[in-house]
């Protein structure tokens, strides 16, 4: 018998898989953000720090006594994370390993062809010496291998050794054992990931059932589109097959749409169904969210549960820009309210708000703009500045 999940409920249980329903200033530990990684499968890494960078903004999202350093310390000396790709550059805790070693094997042979067309054919002596090279020396910064007559540029003017360390990095020889100033040090995965990880191997079968299965426990329900995508591990065909392959383990659900359209036909894991509406409500505060959160990373399923449509601008040309460079969605309960574009001044230690949008339908009311501000000054703190500065005509037309 099909389920039919209301959206409401939609809502709520995928708000508490991506860890979004539990108090947001609860105490917490350096173990407790490894359990609540763990609990979201990973955490994006991104570069951009407009406030603060997307991985500290994520977890200081769900948990606001999030201290860096302890996610550091996790990274850097425990090794109870390793950093590679989901959908994109990830933290992802290291007990997760062995699976990735799948996709390591899939890199493989996707790369070094494409790899060896774009470099020409003395890729492979460059490869092989910049392997050498780490080898001997231990961690080694790109910057350290640069030819001196080099000409920077984006991925396609690597020169031959960032190509190497990128090659030898996504295919699992290499691993990134620390950043500075966010710059990757490559060393031996061997002197990097702990042995009874790195060296622990699981069939083809049990790599995508636990892949798909992971995945869909993080979603709550979810397409076998969904499942593939979650991770980038497994092909959207290996999906479906797991889907058609685990029928009696799955439940099938119907999902309503926010805007009462279609609802999405999908599955669920059959033993979590009896539990699966048993969720809290989210916090009433309003929160800021990193552009990268995964609530809103698959954002065909965000606009379905959230009516909420968002895209990054960053490539987007600035005259074609519908709100700005990098706006952060703002969520309130089990709503996405809006958005806000904002910038972190540290010569000056404000916050500086410069737009807010806010959706359709939500009312500018002034217990929302106080939850706002307090919030804002919670991110300020975190952010190290002292104020919070409301630049002139920060409020748009419509609030």
């Amino acid at each position: 018998m099909v389920k039919m999940i209301a959206n409401g409920d939609a809502r709520r249980i995928f708000l508490a898989r991506q860890g979004l329903s539990a108090n947001p200033g609860r105490a917490t530990g350096k173990q407790d953000i490894l359990k609540l990684i763990e609990q979201l499968g990973f955490v994006q890494v991104d570069s951009i720090r407009t406030v603060e960078r997307a991985h500290d903004m994520i977890l200081f999202s769900r948990n606001q006594t999030f201290r860096r350093e302890h996610l550091g310390v996790l990274l850097e000396r425990d090794r109870a994370l390793f950093e590679h790709w989901t959908h994109d550059a990830s933290f992802i805790p290291v007990k997760f390993y062995p699976y990735w070693k799948h996709r390591f094997r899939r890199e493989e042979e996707r790369l070094r062809e494409r790899w060896r067309k774009w470099q020409g054919e003395g890729f492979a002596t460059a490869f092989e010496e910049t392997y050498e090279e780490v080898r001997e020396r231990g961690p080694i910064f790109a910057r350290e291998l640069k030819q001196d007559d080099h000409v920077s540029g984006g991925w396609w003017n690597w020169h031959p050794a960032k190509t190497a360390l990128e090659y030898h990095w996504r295919t699992g020889h290499f691993a990134i054992c620390h950043r500075v100033n966010f710059q990757k040090a490559y060393d031996l995965a061997e002197r990097v990931i702990p042995d009874q990880y790195r060296l622990g191997e699981v069939d083809h079968d049990a790599f995508v059932d636990w892949a798909c299965r992971a995945a869909l426990s993080r979603l709550g329900f979810a397409t076998s589109g969904e499942l593939a995508a979650f991770f980038a591990l497994v092909t959207p065909q290996e999906a479906r097959d797991w889907v058609e392959a685990n029928a009696d383990r799955l439940t099938d659900v119907l999902v309503e749409t926010v805007d009462g359209g279609r609802p999405r036909a999908a599955v669920a894991l059959a033993d979590e169904m009896p539990s699966i509406f048993d969720v809290p409500e989210p916090p009433s505060r309003v929160r800021v969210l990193s552009p990268f959160d995964p609530l809103l990373r698959d954002r065909a399923r965000a606009e379905r549960l959230f009516g909420f449509s968002y895209r990054i601008e960053i490539f987007v040309p600035e005259a074609k820009r519908q709100y700005g460079y990098y706006v952060f969605p703002l969520i309130e309960g089990d709503r996405l309210i809006g958005r806000i574009d904002m910038k972190a001044d540290r010569k000056r230690s404000s916050l500086d708000v410069r737009r807010l949008w806010l959706e359709p339908g939500v009312r500018a009311s002034s217990g929302r703009f106080e939850k706002l501000d307090a919030e804002l000054s919670r991110l300020a703190r975190f952010t190290g500045v002292d104020s919070v500065n409301y630049l002139p005509g920060w409020r748009s037309e419509a609030i």
